[in-house]
């Protein structure tokens, strides 16, 4: 796509937003900003490097638990909020040298676009595979809630004593000019590492998409979160960004330190950098560089996703049930986008009616709501920050039904389709 056709799609968008009052989570927008990829699928950053996400089951360390943790939620940011962009083939700029240092090249990635909104019971399963070190992830995703949109997630591997993270999230966007488009996610994730019997509150960041006077969208993180761990270590990242005069875009520094104890609040360790580019971790007591991480260094790419292909999927899978959005979109046929989106879109509208004629209640297919008093880790861990649940704006607490997910089979609803029977 030309800077000039882009520029004039970024003030078609602008202008519809303009129009839209109050939440957009459920607007759909011009299609011609549409990522191929629906809401549900966006939590396969979580699981896509599975020797990360095992990493913190084979450290006998607190401190360094915690940070393997950190580095888990910074490698998986720049998959979750780029979207639509393809982060394996990033264009570069030119390299660049002095008389010092060897020339060096700077990702410059495309302009995000918005995902598909995911419909009431649309569900993502897919895996990765390490052979390295004989790990797998399992990703369970599934639209659990459409008024208002909220996703639930499941991440977990068998190996190493076992690792798992648990997340959801109800999402809200407002636009706001000159400001860009504030993404707010009501929500947040718990990561447990079995073999230390050790849980992680993981915060689920507020992202405002910039870019649109110049042409080129893409994601900016604002303000303090807190990773907290059971054990009594936990973290700070402070996010600030790229600014008016100054500061660097998607920018951040954090530090891993106990919440108790003799060393209270003394940094252990501390990493700054930019989360879409890579990062250098810090002993928080002498200083020295611990470790430089750089996001597209070959060694640092995600595994290859695996899943059924797409005609042997069931039709509540993603993949399958947008087939003929992600055709057009792949193809630049706006109108057989529509006209798929269409499809999906006024079926899902009779089912809802249908359901409330013969007073039906709608049931998510692998994940439950608990009341919010329930959730015994998030409120333990939440102690001493000003870190709400919200459950009542989340229609309680999600949480995956284990006992479902081991007995799944195709296909999950009978008869029944996202089109109807």
């Amino acid at each position: 796509m030309d800077s000039k056709t882009l520029s004039s799609r970024l003030r078609e968008l602008v202008k519809f937003l303009g129009t839209v009052k109050g939440d957009l989570a459920n607007v759909t927008g011009p299609p011609s900003m549409l990522a191929p990829c629906s809401v549900v699928e966006v939590g396969h950053c979580w699981a896509q490097r599975p020797a990360v996400f095992a990493a913190p089951a084979l450290e006998p360390c607190p401190e360094k638990r915690a940070l393997l943790v950190l580095r888990w939620f910074l490698i998986a940011l720049r998959s979750q909020l780029y979207v639509g962009v393809d982060l394996q083939n990033p264009p570069t700029l030119k390299p660049t040298a002095s008389p010092t240092s060897k020339p060096k090249t700077k990702t410059k990635l495309p302009s995000i676009r918005k995902p598909l909104n995911a419909f009431l019971g649309e569900l993502f399963l897919a895996s990765w595979s390490d052979p390295a070190t004989h790990t797998q992830t399992r990703l369970v995703a599934e639209q659990v809630s459409h008024h208002p949109p909220i996703t639930a997630m499941h991440v977990s591997t068998p190996a190493h004593g076992g690792v798992r993270a648990d997340g959801y999230a109800r999402v809200e966007m407002t636009f706001s000019g000159a400001s860009g488009v504030l993404i707010r996610q009501v929500g947040h994730a718990t990561l447990r590492v079995d073999r230390y019997g050790e849980d992680y509150l993981v915060p689920l960041p507020d992202v405002r998409v910039r870019g649109f006077l110049s042409g080129c969208l893409y994601p900016e993180i604002g303000g303090t979160y807190h990773i907290v761990g059971s054990s009594g270590v936990a973290v700070e990242v402070r996010f600030s960004g790229e600014g008016v005069f100054r500061g660097r875009r998607n920018a951040f520094e954090a530090r891993v330190y106990r919440r108790g104890g003799e060393e209270k609040g003394a940094s252990i360790f501390e990493v700054a950098g930019c989360w879409s580019e890579g990062w250098t971790v810090k002993d928080g007591r002498t200083g020295r560089v611990l470790e430089a991480y750089e996001v597209d260094a070959p060694e640092n790419g995600p595994a290859p996703m695996e899943m059924p292909p797409v005609e042997a999927q069931d039709p509540w899978e993603s993949r399958r049930a947008w087939a003929g959005v992600l055709r057009g979109l792949h193809a630049g046929d706006m109108r057989t986008v529509v006209a798929e989106k269409t499809k999906i879109e006024q079926a899902q509208r009779q089912m809802r009616a249908s359901e409330a004629l013969r007073g039906i209640v709608w049931e998510p297919l692998l994940f439950r709501s608990v009341a919010g008093a329930e959730h015994h880790v998030f409120h333990r861990l939440a102690d001493g920050l000003d870190w709400p649940l919200q459950h009542e704006k989340t229609k309680g607490v999600w949480r995956v039904d284990d006992e479902r997910v081991k007995n799944l089979q195709r296909p999950f609803r009978g008869e029944l389709t996202p089109f109807g029977y």
